[in-house]
């Protein structure tokens, strides 16, 4: 057997490196997908957040999604939502947004009234019924 004869264009040992040519080609492109996606994930986590960025309601705030587990069975009463609202001073849609559909947060002097609204509500009085009265004075 000659040497040019096993280097024609359709012999197996050409065929070969180009084979395998191919296939490190094709490893190297799947690990540059992989690394641009995990690029990609590191440099979304690496933003920071905007000086004064507000705080969105999500798996981020577990202190709020319990705040919101608790109050949800207190406001199935009827006119419950119209209540804290008004306890609150915000209007009734801004309760729905709070503890329903869960795309707002109130801010710190709010979130005071919602737990002294939720302690009155979950404190049962010694020898009488539960008190439905304010924590806040009404004007």
């Amino acid at each position: 057997m000659n040497i040019d004869e096993n280097k024609r264009p359709g012999s197996p040992l050409v065929m070969r490196p180009v084979e395998m040519l191919v296939n490190v080609l094709m490893e190297l492109g799947g690990l540059a997908v992989d690394h641009a996606k995990r690029a990609a994930a590191e440099r979304k986590d690496a933003r920071r957040p905007r000086k004064g960025a507000t705080l969105r309601p999500g798996a981020d705030t577990p202190l709020w999604n319990a705040v919101v587990e608790q109050v949800r069975p207190h406001l199935r009463v009827r006119g419950a939502k119209a209540n804290l609202a008004r306890v609150l001073e915000v209007p009734r849609q801004r309760v729905h947004d709070y503890f329903v559909i869960g795309t707002q947060m109130p801010d710190a002097e709010r979130m005071i009234h919602v737990l002294l609204w939720l302690a009155v509500r979950e404190t049962p009085a010694i020898g009488a019924k539960p008190s439905v009265q304010s924590p806040k004075p009404l004007r």
